[in-house]
């Protein structure tokens, strides 16, 4: 099993197939390499997200061990619970910003409260159903959404039209001479459909190339 809600070979060939200019992309970088994030729950998932946020991975890692480490028996993970007994002074301390304080204890909260699907809830919502319900953690916009949605997920028609390295790889690719709009991008992927996450994997690829 691959994790994936779908068959990447059949995803690769009908790109393929819908889109001649993908095609060269396809053929420039490969095989479908997409790695899926391992969640031990949604609040696990979306902590992590908002640590993460605008910083480098090597100091989001860095901070969000600090993090784990304020809880050692939590072998698991820290939880909701665990948030709400530490104070602001101790997770400003690890390096958190008062900004991603408070959407640790927004997020807290709404799972304590369960206005938040569990995980396993989640799997059985569409996605806009499920982007809507994410959104309304502070902290979290429709981008972190969709992000989890593809690498936690593994969901195979999102586009993040709003992803800045997403529209310059769409305009280097397909040699635009201005970074689409992202109305234009998604007008552009709808041939991509219903493998749009695909077609953004291969299209983020070329920036690495």
């Amino acid at each position: 099993m691959t994790g994936f809600g779908f068959d990447p070979e059949r995803a690769v060939a009908h790109l393929r197939k819908a889109d001649p200019a993908l095609t060269e992309v396809i053929g420039s970088v490969g095989p479908f390499g997409m790695q899926l994030k391992a969640s031990r729950s949604l609040f696990g998932a979306l902590a992590e997200a908002i640590v993460y946020q605008q910083l480098s991975n090597k100091a989001a890692a860095t901070i969000y061990g600090r993090v784990e480490a304020l809880y050692p028996r939590a072998r698991l993970g820290f939880t909701p619970a665990h948030i709400q007994r530490t104070s602001d002074d101790v997770l400003r301390g690890v390096g958190l910003s008062r900004a991603k304080v408070l959407a640790l204890r927004d997020l807290a909260e709404k799972v304590a409260r369960r206005r938040l699907p569990t995980l396993d809830e989640a799997l059985l919502l569409d996605d806009a159903a499920l982007i809507e319900r994410l959104v309304e953690v502070r902290g979290i916009g429709r981008w972190s959404a969709e992000m989890f949605l593809m690498f936690r997920l593994g969901r195979p028609d999102v586009l993040p039209v709003d992803d800045y390295s997403l529209r310059k790889a769409y305009a280097t690719a397909f040699k635009k001479r201005k970074l689409p709009t992202p109305e234009a991008l998604a007008k552009a992927g709808e041939k991509w459909r219903p493998f749009r996450t695909v077609a953004s994997w291969y299209l983020w690829q070329t920036l690495n190339k």
